[in-house]
């Protein structure tokens, strides 16, 4: 029988999968780009040039995900009910304690961030401090503890750094080829080769965007499942995204680099239908859908 556990597992796996494939449409495209030019090493570059950006956001990302967000490390003595919620959360997840960051901003709203537990951030508006009862504080820092403990923290970042290399080399190359250059053949596989990496190129923006929408929402879902596991209460989660929904105002730090790490979307307002495939997050109705059949 089918559980909660056995969803985490299934989320994981699949999003090692999409990284996956996120790797080959990298070399698929540096390769292209090495065939259009007749230019082997061009390929090399592009792999090399993606590990360099991996490493950079493995060691980086949490310092540029606070920096861009404006956060200030918490003291202890100003935000004492926060250390105290996290402490003993994070004591019940058997993980190490966060470090604890505050963004002075009304919307109420939360992300982490970080390499692995051993060196994650957990950061808050002042906002949601402001507006949250107990138990809906602890559902949104066990959320955010989740995402420490599954480990996706990390991968997020990295797949928004490949995402960003894929639209900058296909744009490169999109617009070299407007004025003309590259290797001329006359055969016909070559033609065909030569069509068939034009239109990964030009389509592997959106191939990346969506592959990064679908991950950050399963990602979501399964912090929600985790976060809810760890406080043994759903409802706290529930009630807090209703709240963190109903606030329409941006965050005024919010970038769309970073909005996929908040709890919930950073830029407000509500998303119906269409446009809610292009979000970030899933539809909050459907996240606190899933925490009420928990409960």
């Amino acid at each position: 029988m089918a559980s909660v556990y056995t969803h985490q597992s299934s989320n994981v796996v699949k999003t090692y999968l999409l990284m996956a494939v996120f790797l080959a449409v990298v070399g698929a495209i540096g390769y292209y780009f090495s065939y259009y030019y007749g230019a082997p090493e061009i390929f090399y570059t592009a792999i090399i040039f993606s590990l360099v950006m991996n490493v950079t956001s493995f060691w980086f990302s949490d310092k540029i995900a606070l920096a861009v967000s404006k956060a200030r490390l918490a003291s202890r003595e100003e935000f004492f009910d926060l250390y105290n919620i996290t402490e003993n959360l994070s004591i019940a997840a058997g993980l190490p304690m966060p470090k604890l960051y505050v963004i002075d901003d009304p919307a109420p709203n939360a992300f982490a961030t970080g390499r692995d537990k051993e060196h994650a951030v957990v950061a808050v508006t002042t906002g949601l401090l402001q507006r949250l009862e107990r138990n809906e504080l602890e559902g949104v820092i066990a959320h955010e503890l989740s995402h420490i403990g599954n480990r996706d923290i990390l991968l997020m970042s990295v797949v928004v750094v490949l995402v960003g290399m894929i639209a900058i080399i296909s744009d490169i190359f999109t617009r070299s080829t407007l004025f003309g250059g590259g290797r001329r053949d006359s055969d016909n596989k070559a033609g065909v080769l030569a069509i068939v990496g034009l239109v990964l190129v030009v389509l592997s923006p959106i191939i990346a965007t969506l592959i990064k929408l679908a991950i950050s929402r399963r990602r979501e879902f399964l912090a929600d499942a985790s976060g809810a596991l760890l406080t043994r209460y759903p409802e706290g989660l529930a009630k807090a995204l209703e709240k963190i929904s109903s606030y329409n105002q941006p965050l005024k730090s919010a970038s769309t680099a970073t909005a996929h790490l908040f709890i919930s979307n950073p830029f407000g307002g509500s998303h119906k239908s269409i446009s809610n495939l292009f979000q970030t997050h899933p539809p909050i109705a459907d996240r606190i859908k899933a925490l009420q059949n928990m409960a």
